[in-house]
């Protein structure tokens, strides 16, 4: 059994969207269990659901609030609650197998790696999320935010975890991977970016990662590369751009064959196409973003996520625990350590940063 803690409060609409996507995950899934967090009378119709049990937590970390009240303040939130069950007590094993929520990214973040603490050989944990491509499938990219200035060991780092995520998940045995840049050459992009290149050929001479070279931003969507590394400022930004453009389309769609009734015909005859389109276009079919680097899995739905979008994030996490992604970001990282030595002197080790200072 596979055992997933979930924030029922978090997110933009609560229970209201977590409860109907956990009622319908359990039932495709007859080899899970879900820990429900939040607070109990919000829980009520859950209480008699097969497998799942409800885990009482008295606060809210609302989409607004700062790290540091999320830290300080609200010690017994849906949130910390709902993460605190992947961390062992004593002797006795972790509660869960990985945890969901859809709630504020920054407090989720800084809980996660305060409550957790990183895996040996990481300083920084990533946000990893996938993107569809042409070829019908999916892009998996990180950093996508957690990490506005990286250097080229984190780079490296991030590479490695999404190597094993690639692999775990997709089952993939050696995931392309990319790093994004301005141009394929060797010699452009930022000093960070060149020397993020080198670590990685060098990786990829020690067999550790498939290092395919530099990439572009139009490779993410024509499925160059399984892996796309790069920091959390330009991922960010990709990822937004990709959503917007996406939403552009079908709205421009739909406005283009709605204004008379030659429109509404061709509308008609192209509609199986078009719905094909949005199918893959469709960003909530790739929700459910992983947190890697963390001594647990951590998977992050988007805030304003409904029902459909949240199960395919549990879905996510449930692949995840299932296929042992934690266990094999930890072996490719040790391996990656001991075949290169320069990349971990090379560490930045900033393993104490704003977040533990504030807790």
């Amino acid at each position: 059994m596979v055992r997933l803690a979930v924030d029922c409060m978090g997110g933009d609409h609560g229970p209201s969207v977590t409860l109907p996507a956990c009622k319908s995950f359990l039932a495709a899934h007859p080899q899970a269990e879900l820990l429900l967090v939040g607070l109990p009378e919000h829980l009520t119709e859950a209480a008699t659901w097969p497998r799942c049990r409800i885990v009482a937590a008295s606060e809210v970390v609302t989409m607004d609030d700062p790290v540091e009240v999320a830290l300080r303040r609200k010690k017994d939130s849906s949130m910390r609650v709902a993460i605190s069950q992947l961390k062992a007590q004593g002797e006795q094993a972790p509660m869960a197998d990985a945890c969901v929520s859809a709630g504020n990214t920054g407090a989720l973040m800084a809980v996660s790696r305060y409550l957790l603490k990183t895996l040996e050989g990481i300083d920084r944990p990533a946000i990893a999320s996938v993107m569809p491509n042409q070829l019908g499938g999916y892009t998996t990219m990180l950093d996508l935010g957690a990490n506005v200035d990286c250097t080229a060991e984190h780079l490296l780092q991030f590479a490695v975890m999404g190597s094993a995520l690639v692999q775990a998940v997709d089952g993939k045995a050696e995931p392309k991977v990319g790093l994004l840049n301005i141009g394929e050459e060797a010699i452009k992009g930022s000093e960070v970016i060149k020397q993020a290149g080198e670590l990685l050929r060098q990786a990829a001479a020690a067999d550790q990662i498939n290092f395919f070279g530099n990439v572009e931003g139009n490779d993410i969507f024509k499925g160059t590369v399984d892996l796309v590394v790069c920091d959390g400022f330009v991922g960010n930004v990709a990822l937004k751009t990709a959503e917007g453009l996406a939403t552009m389309i079908i709205t421009i769609i739909r406005e283009e064959f709605g204004r008379n009734w030659l429109s509404k015909a061709a509308a008609l005859l192209a509609l199986p196409v078009l719905k094909r389109f949005k199918g893959r276009v469709d960003h909530r079919r790739f929700n459910g973003a992983a947190l890697l680097g963390l001594r647990g899995l951590v998977f992050k739905s988007h805030g304003s996520a409904d029902a459909f979008a949240f199960e395919n994030a549990l879905n996510r996490a449930y692949d995840a625990a299932r296929n042992r992604l934690l266990d094999r970001v930890h072996d490719r990282i040790i391996a990656t350590l001991q075949a290169m030595p320069a990349a971990s002197d090379g560490a930045s080790g900033d393993k104490t940063t704003d977040v533990a200072q504030v807790a």
